[in-house]
């Protein structure tokens, strides 16, 4: 029996989140995000027309991002391995099914013997058959217990397939960062070489010190040091992408080679109550199905403790001549009626059922553990999307402020109205904010797909 999740409202505005048939812990879970925000009642947001939580870097407006995701999802290696599990427990299915049904085989043989300078020859063909009753469900409950596993597999699949949307995304959100972050090096580095030519003309005029000339070409050097690493993290990240996407190294160079800005979504993602959303785990869905497969294996191991029936028969040609096996004289039969009792086996039956509850124990726990895991990634995400909202909003503001005054100190030092140290430290505080904002408009972007990802988007059902 397919095991689903419930959502009942309590007065105290919690939710309690169980199967129908009880089997899974109960686990209370808040009516809404507490780290939601305030737009909303409770802090819940309302749901945009036309969300679709499957394929959720639609939202992110970029069809190269959309396209690699796509490829990565058909291509990926850790994916071709979840689809060929999941095949696997499919056909372990049709194996324990197959324990209900008859089994009938064919047989033929010939021989030839010799006694006291006699030979005889005989011959023999036929059918046999054989079926042993379900009558305490045994196979019944073998077969539900392989079933689930499938289902399991299936989900298994699907939090693959979740985890690796979300890996491709960040890979190519970062990867827009660092091109972002090196087109501010390199700016930054033109402005201050600018600023060193400007220094050694002062120099040559003797309208400035050596220390001056230095300080400048230190700073230029320092920004121009940053501009390799930010080159081979590039490379790493178009490696890291070419491997998702199930292909060698380099192969995405020319495709990523151009500059684009960083993704980011045009709406606000909607967030229904816990239990709604947690639906969309695989994880969830995955260990529901594990409690309904160890279920189905105490109560297999539960009937091994009865007796078992068994049917066989048998029907042949048997003669001393290949031609005689047409004759109705040659016609055989048999049927075969059996019981089996276990008597005495020192307590292993019981021992097994023992074995089976604690695996139900232990996939019940799971279960719980994997809830609370869920409820814990969603609120971080938005803690993390909320904190990295406000702190781009402040960082924003402070590289305008810093613009601003680094072309102030310019000019000012071009007319010889202040020193050089207040250029110096204009232009280190224009590229530390710089970058401060690129990063965290990164980290935006990679919040967003944490929280898709926490919301168990990024799956298609299996085929």
């Amino acid at each position: 029996m397919a095991l689903t999740l419930c959502v009942v409202l309590a007065a105290t505005g919690c939710a309690s989140l169980a199967p129908l048939d009880g089997t899974p812990p109960v686990v209370a879970v808040p009516a809404a995000w507490s780290a939601a925000g305030t737009s909303g009642p409770q802090g819940a947001v309302a749901t945009p027309q036309g969300f679709n939580l499957a394929q959720w870097w639609q939202r992110l407006n970029d069809p190269l991002l959309t396209t690699l995701l796509e490829q990565a999802l058909k291509a990926n290696t850790s994916v071709r391995t979840a689809q060929a599990a999941l095949q696997q427990a499919r056909a372990q299915v049709d194996v324990q099914s197959a324990g209900l049904l008859p089994s009938v085989g064919a047989s033929a043989s010939a021989q030839r013997s010799r006694a006291n300078n006699s030979t005889g020859n005989t011959f023999q063909a036929g059918f046999d058959a054989s079926w042993e009753p379900d009558v305490f469900g045994r196979v019944r409950s073998g077969v539900s217990a392989s079933e689930a596993d499938a289902r399991a597999a299936e989900a298994s699949l699907a939090d693959v397939q979740v985890s690796l949307a979300a890996e491709v995304a960040v890979n190519y959100i970062e990867l827009r960062g660092l091109q972002e972050r090196l087109a501010i090096a390199r700016s930054n580095l033109a402005s201050q070489q600018e600023t060193l030519q400007l220094t050694q003309w002062r120099l040559q005029a003797g309208l400035t010190t050596s220390l001056v000339t230095e300080q400048a070409l230190a700073a230029a050097e320092q920004t121009a040091a940053q501009i390799p690493s930010l080159e081979a993290s590039l490379a790493q990240s178009r490696y890291s992408l070419a491997v998702l996407t199930g292909q060698v190294p380099g192969a995405l160079d020319a495709t990523l080679a151009a500059s684009a800005p960083v993704p980011q979504p045009t709406a606000e993602l909607a967030l229904a109550i816990p239990a709604e959303t947690l639906r969309q785990r695989p994880d969830v869905r995955a260990a529901e199905q594990r409690i309904a497969a160890a279920l189905a294996r105490v109560s297999q191991a539960d009937a091994a403790r009865y007796p078992s029936f068994s049917l066989g028969g048998s029907l042949g040609l048997r003669a001393l001549t290949l031609g005689a096996l047409s004759g109705g004289s040659a016609v055989t039969s048999a049927l075969l009626g059996s019981v089996s009792i276990p008597l005495l086996d020192g307590g292993a039956a019981r021992a097994q059922v023992r074995v089976q509850s604690a695996a139900l124990e232990q996939a019940r726990v799971a279960y719980e553990s994997t809830v609370l895991t869920a409820l814990q990634d969603v609120e971080n995400a938005l803690v993390a999307l909320r904190g990295d909202r406000e702190k781009l909003e402040r960082l924003t503001a402070a590289a305008d402020a810093a613009r601003n005054a680094a072309l102030l100190a310019q000019q000012r030092y071009s007319s010889g109205l202040i020193d050089f140290q207040a250029v110096l430290e204009t232009q280190r505080t224009l590229l530390s904010t710089q970058e401060s904002v690129a990063t965290t408009t990164a980290a935006v972007a990679a919040d967003h797909v944490r929280l898709y990802k926490a919301l168990g988007g990024g799956w298609q059902p299996a085929p």
